[in-house]
């Protein structure tokens, strides 16, 4: 470490810097006890004088203050004690292994949310990665069928682009709720997380899939894994997007029907909670309320050494000091 690194250094007594404030003192009262001490005479001329006001050695006296002065100052330094501190810090983490089983149906692409449902869910999933650094988070995209967008992983920038990269269309369409908690209840089936965690997000009904529902929740529960499941969607009507004969899409006021009794099923039997999201604002207050239910158990240990340093600044101010006695007594003797 660089003695002069100020940002990684600290003080046993930093109250001693208040004595920086003498040092002009010192130094006024010092060079006007010289001049009340200096002789005069009258002169009719000082022509005599002029040459021997412009040396080197006249115009250089104020190095003997200048070297006073730092030698002062590097002695204060001294004196509160400069100190390097090593901190070592064990971090312990129970991390909790998550998986976001995110409904990408055409529905999801309904305008009761800002710009759409699943544009806001992918928003709020992010933010909710991005405040969980400690904890292993894999993904699962579901409709018509279901799929792993991302294995469980730490690594948040590749979580999070392969999140990006999720849109409505990529898999057969239809609300398979089944599937989509069946394929997450395999990322987390051979996890050795003290907890394991679901967040099942749909706005629909279950109306496909090879699994169904209650058997997914069974296997949920046979695993001991908790799931949290959010119903997204307006009360009433939502601006929906509607294919018609030709393949052209139109937006179509639609009742909102999300099986609500369902997800509060699958909830409550596996120790999980049943949200509704109706806006942007209320999804991101329940990705929250999660987050806060589910806290990561991180134990830091921190160990302080502290290094002294004051040596070196002693010798410095002390080399100072020595240097102004040497030149006072040498080069600059003529001088009083």
């Amino acid at each position: 470490m660089s003695f002069f690194d100020f940002k990684h250094i600290t003080f046993a007594f930093p109250q001693l810097f208040i004595l920086l404030l003498i040092i002009p003192f010192i130094l006024y009262f010092q060079h006007r006890s010289k001049t009340k001490n200096k002789s005069t005479f009258l002169i009719s001329t000082n022509e005599g004088f002029k040459k021997n006001a412009s040396t080197f050695k006249i115009k250089s006296r104020f190095i003997l203050n200048l070297l006073r002065a730092l030698s002062m100052v590097f002695i204060i330094i001294a004196l509160a004690r400069p100190q390097s501190t090593a901190i070592n810090e064990t971090i312990k983490s129970e991390g909790l292994d998550i998986v976001l089983s995110m409904d990408i149906s055409g529905s999801m692409l309904a305008e009761d949310f800002n710009p759409n449902r699943i544009e806001a869910a992918k928003k709020v999933a992010k933010e909710f990665i991005e405040n969980r650094p400690t904890d292993r988070i894999g993904l699962v995209i579901f409709s018509g069928e279901s799929f792993t967008q991302c294995p469980l992983t730490t690594d948040q920038n590749v979580l999070k682009e392969q999140l990006s990269n999720i849109k409505s269309g990529l898999l057969e369409d239809g609300t398979a709720i089944g599937m989509g908690l069946a394929t997450a209840v395999e990322r987390l089936r051979s996890s050795k997380a003290k907890t394991k965690i679901i967040i099942l997000l749909t706005d629909g009904v279950n109306n496909s899939g090879l699994i169904d529902p209650i058997t997914a929740l069974e296997i949920a529960k046979a695993y001991q894994i908790r799931v949290y499941t959010i119903g997204v969607g307006t009360m009433g009507t939502a601006s929906y997007p509607v294919k018609d004969a030709f393949g052209n899409t139109s937006m179509q006021q639609m009742p909102v029907q999300i099986d609500e009794v369902l997800m509060k099923k699958i909830s409550s039997e596996t120790g999980g909670k049943y949200f509704r999201a109706t806006d942007n604002n209320s999804l991101n207050k329940v990705y929250k309320e999660i987050d806060h239910l589910e806290k990561t158990k991180i134990e830091i240990n921190s160990f302080k050494r502290h290094a002294e340093l004051f040596f070196p600044y002693a010798l410095i101010g002390l080399i100072f000091l020595f240097l102004e006695i040497i030149l006072r007594n040498t080069y600059y003797k003529s001088f009083p």
